[in-house]
């Protein structure tokens, strides 16, 4: 399945169905009276979060979502039907904007959680609702109010607990695809990844999911390279993983790069918990190894206070039992955070 991540729909609510003009004309009833029904209720449009969806790629080929509008009201004062409700289903994560696509509607963050997002108009009075002793053979009855209609954006921010980040060919795929069962594509040329993969990871008795975004590049937040339009899947990871090649010359460079551009991108990505794994040292000596740590420690102390560094090799798996458990320490860290922030919630609303 292809992997969508924005996409523009259109939505409108059902019209209320027009009320009724009618009178009741039964044989031996002298005095039968107006009996219009009123119109039915119009269908609304709604957003569900879904657990099991990860991309929005239905939303490219259909954009246009319309609920069906209410019936009109009868004689012998029946009431129209109510217009049938659209569901959308999207996935977890997904954040919901207006046309401008920067004023929010909406984020679905949990499984199940709905929102209205277009309202059916209401049905018009039938002519029975006029009816009163001073207007006993009332002629009005009024139109359905229309239902809302607005171009909407949506915009998935995949929920995982762990970014990986780095620039191509950092072997972050490779990581991913030793860690656990997917199978992102592995190549030895850059930009091999173009779109994020999950995999659920397991450490000792624990899982965690991570998240494998494309390579970033110097500029990636002002829209360079691929990796720019996925930095947003970062925001709601609770850790990285900031994957460096041990076989480049300047490991500090390439880590001040990466640091720069989540920085740049804003949204407190640069101030989440990090590990810096450098990779690919069943390339290196243990000299080189040791040497390259410890730069990388140092500059970590400026621009991640509290990250360490962790040699590790994603062919060999060398180091890599280390670095699952130093993230699932970060990732038990979140979730506990969470869980109380959502017991305070909880209590607040009691």
């Amino acid at each position: 399945m292809k992997f969508l991540d924005q996409a523009k729909i259109f939505v409108k609510s059902g019209d209320g169905g027009a009320g009724c003009v009618g009178f009741r004309r039964e044989k031996f009833i002298e005095f039968g009276g107006p009996d219009g029904g009123d119109g039915g209720r119009g269908g609304d449009v709604l957003a569900v979060a879904k657990a099991n969806l990860n991309t929005l790629i239905d939303y490219r080929y259909q954009q246009h979502f319309k609920a069906q509008r209410g019936g009109h009201g009868m004689g012998q004062n029946r009431s129209g039907a109510k217009g049938n409700t659209i569901i959308l289903e999207l996935p977890v994560g997904t954040q919901i904007f207006e046309e401008d696509n920067e004023t929010p509607v909406a984020d679905l963050t949990e499984p199940g959680q709905t929102v209205l997002l277009a309202k059916g108009g209401d049905g018009g009075f039938g002519n029975t609702h006029y009816k009163s002793s001073t207007n006993q053979a009332p002629k009005r009855a009024d139109p359905g109010w229309p239902g809302e209609e607005r171009w909407l954006w949506l915009r998935l921010k995949l929920i995982a607990d762990v970014g990986l980040v780095g620039l191509p060919n950092a072997g972050k795929s490779t990581f991913l695809a030793a860690t656990s069962k997917a199978r992102p594509k592995i190549a030895d040329y850059p930009f091999t990844t173009l779109k994020p993969q999950l995999g659920v990871v397991r450490s000792d008795e624990s899982e965690f999911v991570i998240a494998d975004l494309p390579g970033l590049i110097e500029g990636a937040s002002e829209g360079r390279g691929l990796g720019h339009r996925f930095l947003g899947h970062v925001e709601r990871c609770g850790a990285i993983l900031h994957l460096i090649d041990g076989t480049e010359e300047d490991v500090v460079a390439a880590y001040r790069a990466i640091r720069g551009e989540l920085a740049a991108y804003g949204h407190e990505l640069d101030e989440k918990p990090e590990i810096i794994g450098l990779n690919k040292v069943d390339a290196l000596d243990a000299a080189a190894i040791k040497k390259k740590s410890a730069a990388l420690a140092r500059a970590a102390r400026k621009l991640s206070p509290g990250a360490v560094v962790l040699p590790l090799s994603g062919v060999a798996g060398t180091g890599v039992p280390e670095v699952l458990r130093a993230l699932f320490k970060l990732v038990k860290k979140r979730r506990t955070a969470d869980a109380k922030k959502a017991a305070k919630d909880a209590d607040a609303l009691a």
